[in-house]
């Protein structure tokens, strides 16, 4: 399928650089299936009138690591090069795999320090050295710390790992600490947020319950190839990166109930989906689940358990604009998006939501 297809343009005044607030306040554009499909303007925190009792939210319970550092190249002559990390996946208790900026500054042997100011005397610096270099500014870094210390430091050193169309355009700040985690953030290991739920308030949960719907968890560590433009000209070129997940057996027996009992169930943000389809089978009942998932979904896509989704607004050609044309059909999603922008909506991780009901 040609790529182009999940093409539009957004005026660069669209994307939002601070989340609502608060959170629930942020608007919610409504698709609903029909000839044509129904759009209906509201508010994220208006959730529950827009369920029904019975229903069942799944959220993705990672935690977002302070995985972006910034640091200095040491040695080989007097100029020491600033780099920049994104750290991606951990290898073992010191290394980590890392995208780098300039990755050309780079060679295996060489050695990074990030960090001047910390918090803990004998914490005041974090060196790094290169092991490998791959592809795609990727490389692998062997820290002087590990374990809990390694943690810590990197929990100073590091800021919180904005998208590059946030990043490039505002440095990450101490209000970026609560505000690009989830209230559900839970196990760490996530390298961007799962966007959907930064939407989540108390009051907001308090209201679902009280209205019958449900509310369970799964984990899925997202890494930064959610990031990653779709580069070539047709999806069948595109390879996912894997990511590690985790759903329950109690979780996965709770939403078979829901779908026994007729109730929907409605993934909070792609991460949630992705892994939710990745656990079940054909017929659509759920299995406990632990390991990587690198589900691409497309148009043509069939859905075993996710009957809507809770979502914000994705990039172009993205593999997540992707997966909300294959829930609702490009055509619908091309429009829904032609109208969310000439409304004003705002864009992206910080941005507004979308409430999608699957296409049957």
């Amino acid at each position: 399928m040609h790529t182009a297809l999940f093409d539009f343009a957004l005026p660069e005044d669209r994307i939002a650089l601070r989340p609502a607030t608060p959170r629930d306040a942020a608007r919610l554009l409504v698709v609903r299936q029909g000839a044509p499909a129904a759009f209906e303007d509201r508010a994220v925190g208006e959730l529950p009138a827009l369920l029904r009792a019975g229903d069942a939210l799944v959220v993705n319970d990672t935690k977002v690591i302070a995985a972006s550092l910034h640091g200095r190249r040491l040695g080989r002559g007097e100029h020491e090069p600033k780099i920049e990390a994104t750290l991606i996946k951990r290898l073992d208790g010191s290394r980590w795999n890392a995208l780098v900026r300039p990755a050309k500054r780079l060679k295996p042997g060489d050695i990074v320090r990030f960090g001047s100011e910390g918090h803990v005397c004998f914490l005041e610096q974090l060196d790094a050295t290169v092991e490998a270099k791959g592809d795609g500014g990727e490389v692998t870094f062997a820290f002087a710390f590990q374990g809990p210390v390694l943690d810590q430091t990197l929990a100073e050193r590091g800021d919180m790992p904005l998208p590059p169309y946030i990043a490039g355009r505002r440095a990450a700040d101490v209000r970026d600490r609560s505000d690009y985690q989830t209230m559900f953030a839970h196990d760490e290991g996530s390298v961007a947020a799962p966007t959907a739920g930064l939407h989540f308030t108390e009051r907001l949960v308090d209201a679902l319950h009280g209205h019958g719907i449900a509310l369970h968890r799964v984990t899925l560590h997202v890494g930064a190839g959610t990031f990653l433009p779709v580069k070539t000209n047709d999806t069948e070129g595109h390879r996912m990166h894997a990511e590690w997940g985790v759903v329950s057996a109690e979780t996965a027996a709770a939403l078979n109930k829901t779908r026994h009992d007729g109730g929907r169930i409605i993934a909070v943000g792609s991460t949630s989906l992705r892994l939710i389809e990745s656990a079940a089978a054909d017929g659509g009942a759920l299995t406990a689940y632990s390991g990587e998932t690198a589900l691409f979904i497309t148009p043509g896509y069939r859905f075993r358990a996710v009957d809507a989704m809770l979502t914000n607004f994705h990039l172009p050609r993205s593999t997540l604009f992707m997966l909300v044309c294959a829930l609702c059909g490009i055509e619908t999603m091309q429009r829904a998006y032609a109208h969310a922008i000439e409304a004003g909506y705002r864009f992206y991780s910080y941005g507004d939501a979308c409430l999608l009901f699957r296409a049957e």
